[in-house]
C-alpha cells in the first residue's frame, strides 16, 4: 500500500546566502566556507528557485577576489548541479574603503591609481599612496557621510600626487559598481525578478559608503512601484538588502552599531504597506543561534530575517565566531518556512527554524 502520510512538498524553494567575503587566496577560511557552503546546497536543493546572495560577496572588490569567485562557481556552472545566484550589492563590494592592514582610502587616489589596483589587480603595497594619518582622515571623512554621489567636481582627498586630481566620488562609484555587475551578471545596485510566481526584489546602496546604505529618491519610488505588481495578502514578497534597518533582527539594535540604512525612516514606510513581505538582510554576521534572527513586524512591518555570514560568525557577546551559516526557505500555500544551516557540518540548526503564515493578520 501506498504512504497515506506522504509530507506535504513547498510550491518553490530558495537559499539565502551573505557576506561570503571571498578573498583572493584559495586557502583563505572565507573561500573554504565557500566551497563548503556550495556543496552542501548542491545536496538539498533540487528544483530550487535560486540562491539569493545579500551583499559582501567579495572582501575588496578586488580582481582577484572576483577571478576566485568564479573559479569556485565553475564546476557547478559545467554540472548544472546548483541552481542560479542572483546578488545584492554589499558595502565591501563597492565602498571608498579597501579593507586591509592598514585600510586603504580609494577616493585618495588619482582615477589612474584606481584603475591600476582595480583592473589590474597591481600588488597591494605598490598601490598605497597615503600616509597613515592621510588615510585615517579620509575615512574619518567616509564614516561621517560628508560626500555625495552628485558631486563631480567635488575632490574628495587630498593626497594625491601635485599635478593630478583625486578620484571623484562619482567616478570610483561607477567604477566599483561596474566590476560588480561583470561578475555577477546584476544590472544596478537594484533588481528585481519574478521566478515561478512570486518576487524577488534586490535593494542596494548607490554611494560607495564604507558601512551604510544610502538610497536615492528614485530608488524608493521604484520600490514602492515594484511592490505593488500582482501583490496579494495571501502571496509573500522577498526582499533582499545588505544592510538591516534599526532595530529589527540581530545586530541591528541601535546600540549594536550594525543597523545602516540611511533612509531607515523613508524606507520603513513603504514596506509598511506591504506586511506580507519578507525582508532578508546580512552584514551583522550575528550567528542564527543569537536572539533575533527573526524580525516579526506584527502584521504593522515585513517579517525580517537576519542571514548569517558564510565567512565568518559574530555572537550576541560582540565576538567573532569561526563557521558558515545560511538559511533555506520553503515556501507553501498558506506558510513560508525558513530553516538555518550549518554549511561545516552539513546540518540543520537546532532552534533555527521559523515559519510566517499567510495570509498575515493585523496584531
Amino acid at each position: 500500500m501506498g504512504n497515506e502520510h506522504t509530507p506535504e512538498q513547498p510550491l518553490a524553494s530558495f537559499q539565502v546566502i551573505t557576506d561570503t567575503h571571498v578573498r583572493d587566496e584559495a586557502e583563505h577560511i572565507h573561500n573554504r566556507h565557500l566551497e563548503q557552503a556550495l556543496a552542501d546546497i548542491a545536496t538539498f536543493s533540487q528544483g530550487s528557485s535560486g540562491i539569493m546572495h545579500v551583499g559582501d560577496v567579495t572582501d575588496r572588490g578586488l580582481p582577484g577576489e572576483y577571478r576566485e569567485l568564479q573559479r569556485m562557481l565553475k564546476p557547478y556552472a559545467e554540472s548544472e548541479t546548483l541552481p542560479d545566484i542572483r546578488y545584492t550589492v554589499g558595502n565591501h563590494d563597492i565602498g571608498a574603503i579597501v579593507f586591509q592592514d592598514p585600510p586603504l582610502a580609494l577616493i585618495g587616489m588619482t582615477a589612474a591609481e584606481v584603475a591600476r589596483l582595480l583592473e589590474q589587480g597591481a600588488d597591494m603595497g605598490s598601490a598605497i599612496i597615503q600616509t597613515a594619518a592621510e588615510s585615517a582622515a579620509l575615512i574619518e571623512q567616509l564614516s561621517n557621510g560628508k560626500y555625495t554621489l552628485s558631486a563631480h567636481s567635488e575632490q574628495a582627498g587630498q593626497s594625491a600626487p601635485v599635478g593630478a586630481d583625486p578620484i571623484t566620488i562619482a567616478e570610483l562609484w561607477h567604477r566599483r559598481l561596474s566590476d560588480f555587475e561583470v561578475t555577477t551578471g546584476m544590472k544596478g545596485s537594484y533588481h528585481d525578478h519574478w521566478i515561478e510566481g512570486y518576487h524577488y526584489i534586490f535593494l542596494g546602496t548607490e554611494q560607495p559608503h564604507p558601512k551604510d546604505c544610502d538610497m536615492s529618491a528614485e530608488q524608493l519610488e521604484w520600490l514602492d512601484l515594484t511592490l505593488s505588481e500582482r501583490a496579494t495578502p495571501e502571496q509573500p514578497i522577498f526582499l533582499f538588502l545588505h544592510q538591516p534597518l534599526m532595530d529589527t533582527v540581530a545586530g541591528s539594535l541601535k546600540e549594536q552599531g550594525w543597523y545602516g540604512v540611511n533612509q531607515d525612516t523613508d524606507l520603513k514606510a513603504i514596506l509598511a504597506k506591504y506586511p506580507q513581505a519578507i525582508l532578508f538582510s546580512g552584514h551583522t554576521h550575528w550567528q542564527l543561534e543569537a536572539q533575533h534572527t527573526m524580525y516579526d513586524g506584527e502584521g504593522h512591518l515585513p517579517t525580517m530575517f537576519n542571514a548569517s555570514s558564510v565567512g565568518y560568525l559574530w555572537t550576541d557577546q560582540d565576538e567573532h565566531l569561526e563557521g558558515s551559516e545560511g538559511l533555506h526557505v520553503e515556501i507553501y500555500k498558506d506558510r513560508v518556512v525558513v530553516k538555518g544551516r550549518n554549511f561545516v557540518t552539513g546540518e540543520w540548526i537546532k532552534g533555527a527554524e521559523f515559519t510566517v503564515r499567510y495570509p498575515v493578520s493585523n496584531h
